[in-house]
Protein backbone atom coordinates (compact mmCIF):
# COMPACT_ATOMS: atom_id res chain seq x y z
CA UNK A 1 0.00 0.00 0.00
CA UNK A 2 1.24 3.46 -0.89
CA UNK A 3 -0.14 6.47 0.99
CA UNK A 4 0.56 10.15 0.47
CA UNK A 5 -0.13 12.19 3.59
CA UNK A 6 -0.88 15.87 3.00
CA UNK A 7 -0.26 18.25 5.90
CA UNK A 8 0.60 21.89 6.39
CA UNK A 9 -0.25 23.17 9.89
CA UNK A 10 0.86 22.53 13.48
CA UNK A 11 -2.07 20.32 14.63
CA UNK A 12 -1.66 18.14 11.55
CA UNK A 13 2.02 17.51 12.29
CA UNK A 14 1.07 16.11 15.69
CA UNK A 15 -1.72 13.89 14.35
CA UNK A 16 0.38 12.68 11.42
CA UNK A 17 3.26 11.74 13.70
CA UNK A 18 1.27 9.07 15.53
CA UNK A 19 -0.44 7.71 12.40
CA UNK A 20 2.93 7.59 10.61
CA UNK A 21 4.28 5.44 13.46
CA UNK A 22 1.37 3.05 13.00
CA UNK A 23 1.99 2.93 9.24
CA UNK A 24 5.66 2.13 9.76
CA UNK A 25 4.75 -0.70 12.14
CA UNK A 26 2.33 -2.10 9.54
CA UNK A 27 4.91 -1.90 6.75
CA UNK A 28 2.97 0.69 4.76
CA UNK A 29 4.83 2.94 2.34
CA UNK A 30 4.09 6.56 3.22
CA UNK A 31 5.27 9.80 1.66
CA UNK A 32 4.59 13.18 3.26
CA UNK A 33 3.65 16.28 1.32
CA UNK A 34 3.99 19.54 3.27
CA UNK A 35 2.03 22.39 1.69
CA UNK A 36 3.97 25.03 3.60
CA UNK A 37 0.84 26.52 5.17
CA UNK A 38 2.85 26.96 8.38
CA UNK A 39 6.35 27.69 7.22
CA UNK A 40 8.39 29.17 10.07
CA UNK A 41 10.58 27.04 12.32
CA UNK A 42 8.47 27.27 15.47
CA UNK A 43 5.26 26.37 13.63
CA UNK A 44 6.69 23.67 11.37
CA UNK A 45 10.21 22.21 11.40
CA UNK A 46 10.41 22.13 15.19
CA UNK A 47 7.45 19.78 15.30
CA UNK A 48 8.97 17.42 12.75
CA UNK A 49 12.13 17.29 14.88
CA UNK A 50 10.39 16.78 18.21
CA UNK A 51 7.84 14.21 17.04
CA UNK A 52 10.10 12.14 14.82
CA UNK A 53 7.83 12.77 11.84
CA UNK A 54 9.53 11.67 8.59
CA UNK A 55 10.87 14.53 6.50
CA UNK A 56 8.48 15.57 3.72
CA UNK A 57 9.26 14.30 0.24
CA UNK A 58 7.68 17.49 -1.09
CA UNK A 59 7.63 20.96 0.50
CA UNK A 60 5.46 23.32 -1.54
CA UNK A 61 5.85 26.68 0.25
CA UNK A 62 2.28 27.62 -0.68
CA UNK A 63 1.40 29.62 2.43
CA UNK A 64 -2.39 29.98 2.74
CA UNK A 65 -3.08 29.98 -1.02
CA UNK A 66 -5.48 27.05 -1.43
CA UNK A 67 -5.65 27.37 -5.22
CA UNK A 68 -1.87 27.22 -5.49
CA UNK A 69 -1.85 24.20 -3.15
CA UNK A 70 -4.37 22.30 -5.24
CA UNK A 71 -2.70 23.04 -8.55
CA UNK A 72 0.73 22.10 -7.18
CA UNK A 73 -0.50 18.90 -5.53
CA UNK A 74 -2.28 17.66 -8.67
CA UNK A 75 0.80 16.79 -10.79
CA UNK A 76 2.48 15.12 -7.80
CA UNK A 77 -0.48 12.82 -7.24
CA UNK A 78 -0.80 12.21 -10.96
CA UNK A 79 2.82 11.08 -11.17
CA UNK A 80 2.95 9.14 -7.88
CA UNK A 81 -0.41 7.32 -8.21
CA UNK A 82 -0.89 6.59 -4.48
CA UNK A 83 -3.49 4.08 -3.32
CA UNK A 84 -4.78 6.55 -0.73
CA UNK A 85 -4.44 10.24 0.07
CA UNK A 86 -4.61 10.87 3.81
CA UNK A 87 -5.67 14.28 5.15
CA UNK A 88 -6.24 15.64 8.65
CA UNK A 89 -8.60 18.15 10.18
CA UNK A 90 -9.96 21.27 8.55
CA UNK A 91 -7.23 23.52 7.17
CA UNK A 92 -6.71 24.84 3.64
CA UNK A 93 -4.14 22.06 3.23
CA UNK A 94 -6.83 19.50 4.09
CA UNK A 95 -9.28 20.76 1.49
CA UNK A 96 -6.68 21.35 -1.23
CA UNK A 97 -5.34 17.82 -0.80
CA UNK A 98 -8.82 16.33 -0.87
CA UNK A 99 -9.79 18.32 -3.96
CA UNK A 100 -6.70 17.21 -5.87
CA UNK A 101 -7.17 13.56 -4.91
CA UNK A 102 -10.88 13.68 -5.75
CA UNK A 103 -10.17 15.13 -9.19
CA UNK A 104 -7.85 12.19 -9.90
CA UNK A 105 -10.27 9.61 -8.41
CA UNK A 106 -7.83 8.66 -5.65
CA UNK A 107 -9.54 7.37 -2.45
CA UNK A 108 -9.35 9.84 0.44
CA UNK A 109 -9.05 9.04 4.15
CA UNK A 110 -10.13 11.95 6.38
CA UNK A 111 -8.91 11.82 9.96
CA UNK A 112 -11.06 13.98 12.26
CA UNK A 113 -14.15 13.71 10.07
CA UNK A 114 -17.64 14.77 11.12
CA UNK A 115 -16.72 17.70 13.34
CA UNK A 116 -19.07 20.64 13.10
CA UNK A 117 -19.07 24.05 14.78
CA UNK A 118 -22.27 25.10 12.94
CA UNK A 119 -20.62 28.48 12.37
CA UNK A 120 -20.69 29.06 8.62
CA UNK A 121 -18.42 32.09 8.89
CA UNK A 122 -15.46 29.91 9.86
CA UNK A 123 -13.27 28.80 6.94
CA UNK A 124 -12.59 25.60 8.89
CA UNK A 125 -16.28 24.68 8.77
CA UNK A 126 -16.35 24.90 4.99
CA UNK A 127 -13.08 22.96 4.71
CA UNK A 128 -14.22 20.06 6.86
CA UNK A 129 -17.68 19.77 5.28
CA UNK A 130 -16.28 19.73 1.74
CA UNK A 131 -13.55 17.25 2.67
CA UNK A 132 -16.09 14.88 4.24
CA UNK A 133 -18.13 14.95 1.04
CA UNK A 134 -15.16 13.69 -0.96
CA UNK A 135 -13.74 11.15 1.50
CA UNK A 136 -14.01 7.37 1.22
CA UNK A 137 -13.07 6.79 4.86
CA UNK A 138 -14.48 9.11 7.52
CA UNK A 139 -12.48 8.58 10.72
CA UNK A 140 -14.43 10.26 13.53
CA UNK A 141 -12.87 11.21 16.89
CA UNK A 142 -16.19 11.23 18.79
CA UNK A 143 -19.70 9.80 18.65
CA UNK A 144 -21.02 13.33 18.16
CA UNK A 145 -19.00 13.51 14.93
CA UNK A 146 -20.57 10.23 13.81
CA UNK A 147 -24.03 11.59 14.60
CA UNK A 148 -23.30 14.75 12.62
CA UNK A 149 -22.48 12.67 9.55
CA UNK A 150 -25.58 10.50 9.95
CA UNK A 151 -27.68 13.65 10.24
CA UNK A 152 -26.21 14.86 6.96
CA UNK A 153 -27.12 11.62 5.22
CA UNK A 154 -23.83 9.71 5.32
CA UNK A 155 -24.24 5.97 5.79
CA UNK A 156 -21.01 4.32 4.62
CA UNK A 157 -17.33 4.60 5.44
CA UNK A 158 -17.92 6.07 8.92
CA UNK A 159 -15.72 4.86 11.77
CA UNK A 160 -15.57 6.06 15.37
CA UNK A 161 -11.88 5.50 16.10
CA UNK A 162 -11.28 8.04 18.86
CA UNK A 163 -8.88 10.95 18.76
CA UNK A 164 -5.30 10.57 17.54
CA UNK A 165 -4.43 13.61 19.67
CA UNK A 166 -4.95 11.40 22.72
CA UNK A 167 -2.49 8.93 21.17
CA UNK A 168 0.00 11.78 20.87
CA UNK A 169 -0.54 13.00 24.43
CA UNK A 170 0.29 9.51 25.71
CA UNK A 171 3.17 8.76 23.36
CA UNK A 172 4.97 12.08 23.81
CA UNK A 173 4.74 12.27 27.59
CA UNK A 174 7.22 14.96 28.63
CA UNK A 175 10.35 14.21 30.60
CA UNK A 176 9.24 16.32 33.56
CA UNK A 177 12.64 16.99 35.21
CA UNK A 178 14.06 18.22 31.90
CA UNK A 179 11.06 19.95 30.41
CA UNK A 180 10.05 21.78 33.57
CA UNK A 181 12.99 24.06 32.83
CA UNK A 182 10.73 25.98 30.47
CA UNK A 183 8.67 27.13 33.44
CA UNK A 184 11.73 28.61 35.11
CA UNK A 185 12.97 30.10 31.85
CA UNK A 186 9.75 32.04 31.55
CA UNK A 187 9.61 33.18 35.15
CA UNK A 188 7.03 30.67 36.35
CA UNK A 189 8.09 29.26 39.69
CA UNK A 190 4.79 27.81 40.95
CA UNK A 191 1.53 26.36 39.66
CA UNK A 192 -0.17 29.71 39.99
CA UNK A 193 -0.13 30.65 36.33
CA UNK A 194 -2.53 30.54 33.42
CA UNK A 195 -1.70 29.63 29.84
CA UNK A 196 -3.27 31.48 26.93
CA UNK A 197 -3.18 30.99 23.15
CA UNK A 198 -4.70 33.22 20.48
CA UNK A 199 -4.28 32.22 16.86
CA UNK A 200 -7.59 32.11 14.96
CA UNK A 201 -7.60 34.77 12.23
CA UNK A 202 -10.93 36.26 13.33
CA UNK A 203 -9.33 36.94 16.72
CA UNK A 204 -5.64 37.36 15.99
CA UNK A 205 -6.12 40.03 13.33
CA UNK A 206 -8.68 42.08 15.27
CA UNK A 207 -7.21 44.70 17.61
CA UNK A 208 -10.49 45.30 19.47
CA UNK A 209 -10.98 41.59 20.11
CA UNK A 210 -7.44 41.10 21.41
CA UNK A 211 -7.87 44.20 23.58
CA UNK A 212 -10.95 42.69 25.21
CA UNK A 213 -9.12 39.43 25.91
CA UNK A 214 -6.02 41.16 27.26
CA UNK A 215 -8.10 43.30 29.59
CA UNK A 216 -9.57 40.12 31.06
CA UNK A 217 -6.19 38.40 31.40
CA UNK A 218 -4.78 41.51 33.09
CA UNK A 219 -7.31 41.14 35.91
CA UNK A 220 -6.40 37.55 36.78
CA UNK A 221 -4.84 36.98 40.22
CA UNK A 222 -1.89 35.07 38.76
CA UNK A 223 0.68 35.20 35.98
CA UNK A 224 -0.33 34.52 32.38
CA UNK A 225 1.99 32.88 29.85
CA UNK A 226 1.09 33.74 26.26
CA UNK A 227 3.05 31.94 23.52
CA UNK A 228 2.18 34.33 20.75
CA UNK A 229 1.26 33.07 17.29
CA UNK A 230 2.91 34.98 14.40
CA UNK A 231 -0.48 36.36 13.27
CA UNK A 232 -1.22 37.72 16.74
CA UNK A 233 2.32 39.07 17.09
CA UNK A 234 1.80 41.28 14.04
CA UNK A 235 -1.40 42.74 15.47
CA UNK A 236 0.19 43.45 18.86
CA UNK A 237 3.32 44.94 17.28
CA UNK A 238 1.17 47.36 15.26
CA UNK A 239 -0.95 48.50 18.21
CA UNK A 240 0.31 50.92 20.85
CA UNK A 241 -2.97 50.35 22.71
CA UNK A 242 -2.33 46.62 23.09
CA UNK A 243 1.28 47.17 24.05
CA UNK A 244 0.24 49.61 26.78
CA UNK A 245 -2.33 47.19 28.22
CA UNK A 246 0.23 44.39 28.37
CA UNK A 247 2.93 46.62 29.89
CA UNK A 248 0.58 48.08 32.49
CA UNK A 249 -0.83 44.67 33.46
CA UNK A 250 2.52 43.28 34.55
CA UNK A 251 1.18 39.72 34.80
CA UNK A 252 1.01 38.97 31.05
CA UNK A 253 4.22 37.40 29.77
CA UNK A 254 4.49 37.06 26.01
CA UNK A 255 6.86 34.32 24.87
CA UNK A 256 7.81 32.80 21.52
CA UNK A 257 5.70 29.88 20.24
CA UNK A 258 6.84 26.64 21.85
CA UNK A 259 7.19 23.07 20.61
CA UNK A 260 4.65 20.35 21.25
CA UNK A 261 6.49 18.81 24.21
CA UNK A 262 6.95 22.19 25.89
CA UNK A 263 3.28 22.95 25.31
CA UNK A 264 2.26 19.74 27.05
CA UNK A 265 4.34 20.76 30.07
CA UNK A 266 2.76 24.21 30.22
CA UNK A 267 -0.74 22.77 29.80
CA UNK A 268 -0.16 20.22 32.56
CA UNK A 269 1.09 22.76 35.10
CA UNK A 270 -1.24 25.67 34.34
CA UNK A 271 -4.06 26.51 36.70
CA UNK A 272 -6.28 27.39 33.78
CA UNK A 273 -6.05 27.56 29.98
CA UNK A 274 -7.53 30.24 27.74
CA UNK A 275 -7.62 29.43 24.03
CA UNK A 276 -9.36 29.81 20.69
CA UNK A 277 -7.74 26.58 19.46
CA UNK A 278 -9.74 23.38 19.06
CA UNK A 279 -6.65 21.26 19.62
CA UNK A 280 -5.65 23.02 22.82
CA UNK A 281 -9.16 22.52 24.23
CA UNK A 282 -8.62 18.77 23.97
CA UNK A 283 -5.03 18.91 25.14
CA UNK A 284 -6.24 20.76 28.23
CA UNK A 285 -8.53 17.84 29.06
CA UNK A 286 -5.80 15.29 28.32
CA UNK A 287 -3.49 17.11 30.74
CA UNK A 288 -6.19 17.49 33.42
CA UNK A 289 -6.46 21.30 33.24
CA UNK A 290 -9.75 23.25 32.97
CA UNK A 291 -10.16 25.42 29.88
CA UNK A 292 -11.97 28.59 28.90
CA UNK A 293 -12.59 28.81 25.17
CA UNK A 294 -12.42 32.27 23.61
CA UNK A 295 -15.07 31.49 21.03
CA UNK A 296 -18.85 31.34 20.83
CA UNK A 297 -18.91 27.69 19.80
CA UNK A 298 -16.77 24.57 19.81
CA UNK A 299 -16.53 21.38 17.78
CA UNK A 300 -15.54 19.58 20.97
CA UNK A 301 -18.88 19.69 22.77
CA UNK A 302 -17.86 16.70 24.90
CA UNK A 303 -15.44 18.92 26.83
CA UNK A 304 -18.27 21.34 27.62
CA UNK A 305 -20.76 18.65 28.61
CA UNK A 306 -18.21 16.99 30.92
CA UNK A 307 -17.44 20.27 32.68
CA UNK A 308 -13.80 20.65 31.58
CA UNK A 309 -14.36 23.51 29.19
CA UNK A 310 -16.45 26.67 29.15
CA UNK A 311 -17.36 28.96 26.24
CA UNK A 312 -16.74 32.62 27.03
CA UNK A 313 -16.34 34.35 23.69
CA UNK A 314 -14.03 37.36 23.72
CA UNK A 315 -15.93 39.78 25.94
CA UNK A 316 -13.93 40.87 29.01
CA UNK A 317 -16.71 40.43 31.53
CA UNK A 318 -17.84 37.07 30.13
CA UNK A 319 -14.27 35.77 30.37
CA UNK A 320 -13.97 36.92 33.98
CA UNK A 321 -17.37 35.43 34.81
CA UNK A 322 -16.24 32.10 33.36
CA UNK A 323 -13.13 32.24 35.56
CA UNK A 324 -15.25 32.75 38.67
CA UNK A 325 -17.42 29.69 38.06
CA UNK A 326 -16.46 26.21 39.24
CA UNK A 327 -15.68 23.36 36.82
CA UNK A 328 -17.68 20.15 37.42
CA UNK A 329 -15.16 17.84 35.74
CA UNK A 330 -16.32 14.38 34.63
CA UNK A 331 -14.55 11.65 32.60
CA UNK A 332 -14.79 11.69 28.80
CA UNK A 333 -14.66 8.25 27.20
CA UNK A 334 -15.45 9.32 23.64
CA UNK A 335 -11.85 10.11 22.69
CA UNK A 336 -10.86 6.44 22.73
CA UNK A 337 -8.10 4.50 24.44
CA UNK A 338 -5.00 6.07 22.92
CA UNK A 339 -4.86 3.53 20.07
CA UNK A 340 -6.77 5.45 17.42
CA UNK A 341 -3.91 5.48 14.90
CA UNK A 342 -3.64 1.70 15.02
CA UNK A 343 -7.39 1.38 14.41
CA UNK A 344 -7.17 3.69 11.39
CA UNK A 345 -4.43 1.64 9.76
CA UNK A 346 -6.18 -1.65 10.54
CA UNK A 347 -9.36 -0.40 8.86
CA UNK A 348 -7.49 0.72 5.75
CA UNK A 349 -5.75 -2.65 5.54
CA UNK A 350 -9.01 -4.56 6.07
CA UNK A 351 -10.53 -2.69 3.13
CA UNK A 352 -8.12 -4.34 0.74
CA UNK A 353 -5.33 -1.76 0.58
Amino acid sequence: MKIITIIGARPQFIKAAVVSRAMQQAGIQEFILHTGQHYDYTMSELFFTQLGLPAPKWHLNCGNDISLMRETILPILRDEKPDIVLVYGDTYSTLAGAQAAHELHIPIAHVEAGLRSFNDTMPEEHNRIETDRMATWLFCPTRTAVENLHREGYRQGIYHVGDVMLDAARIYTPDEPTQLAILQQNGVVSKHFALATIHRASTAENEATIKSIMEALAQLPYEVLLPLHPHTTKTVAASSVLQQIIAKAGNIHIIEPVGYIEMLVLERHAQLIFTDSGGVQKEAFFQGTPCITLREETEWTETIEAGWNRLAGTDTQRILQAVSESFAKQPILDFGDGKSAKQIIEILCQNGY
